[in-house]
């Protein structure tokens, strides 16, 4: 079973998450923002994060470049949520270090199959 972190401030979108990957098999933990999500990653290194980028006290991209620079979590495969669309975006997501990255709205079900394509490959 895969540990994995969730990191947004809409509830709505981590219960959604939560739900999901849980009926996939996961172990889910959640954060509502990047320095809680840190601490939690500091507590337990999950198998795999996904992080919204827009958060409040740590955004997303911010709280990837201090997990690429955290010798314990430098591996970790993070996927970023945006809803963003431009290009510069999803450049700036796999910039700072992200694994993979997903618009929202997304499909939840397509979602927690990225997640698990992640796991068996952190390169997917």
């Amino acid at each position: 079973m895969s540990r994995v972190l969730v990191v947004d401030d809409d509830p709505d979108i981590v219960d959604l998450l939560r739900l999901r990957l849980e009926l996939a098999g996961h172990t889910v933990r959640t954060a509502s923002n990047g320095e809680l999500g840190w601490e939690a990653i500091l507590d337990e290194v999950p198998d795999l994060a996904v992080l919204d980028v827009s958060m409040p006290r740590l955004d997303g991209l911010s709280l990837t470049r201090r997990l690429r620079g955290h010798a314990e979590t430098a591996g970790l495969p993070i996927l970023v949520l945006t809803a963003a669309v431009q290009t510069a975006d999803a450049e700036n997501a796999i910039a700072a270090g992200a694994t993979a990255y997903a618009k929202k709205p997304f499909s939840p079900k397509a979602l927690a199959l990225r997640v698990q394509a992640m796991l068996e490959d952190p390169g997917a």
